[in-house]
């Protein structure tokens, strides 16, 4: 038979493990806990970056059909002002032509003004020189 003297050893031993144990278990949990701390800050995180995300899509989503809207106001007003300069030349169109024959007509009477000037300045000239001669026998002079 076991003496007490080798149960109580035994359960010593025992004891001894289960204090280990323990002492194993409460690292673990002490761990664990850490573990999980760390795994709930890293969570929030994530969760903190996708709301993040989530923002900039629904604003950049805002931004491109704000973008679009006043690209087709812009076309649509280019149109129209397209349409507005195409009217404006049909009806000035006759306008400038007729401006442009009276150009040219002003340019053939400025012409024809500066022959009759020249031709006039060259009778004048050799009329002078007649005149001058006249008037030398006429007064008497050499």
């Amino acid at each position: 038979m076991t003496s007490n003297d080798d149960i109580l050893r035994a359960l010593g031993r025992v004891e001894g493990r289960l204090t280990g144990i323990e002492d194993n278990v409460a690292l673990l949990r002490n761990e664990v806990s850490d573990e999980k701390a760390n795994s709930h800050d890293f969570s929030a995180i994530i969760h903190k970056r996708l709301d993040e995300q989530a923002w900039q899509i629904a604003h950049l989503d805002t931004r491109i059909a704000i973008s679009g809207g006043a690209d087709a106001l812009i076309r649509e007003e280019i149109r129209t002002l397209k349409e507005t300069v195409e009217k404006n030349q049909e009806a000035a169109g006759p306008a400038l032509e007729e401006w442009k024959r009276m150009k040219s007509i002003g340019y053939g009477i400025s012409g024809v003004i500066a022959f009759a000037g020249l031709t006039i300045g060259g009778i004048i000239a050799y009329a002078s020189d007649g005149a001058v001669a006249a008037l030398r026998h006429w007064l008497k002079i050499n």
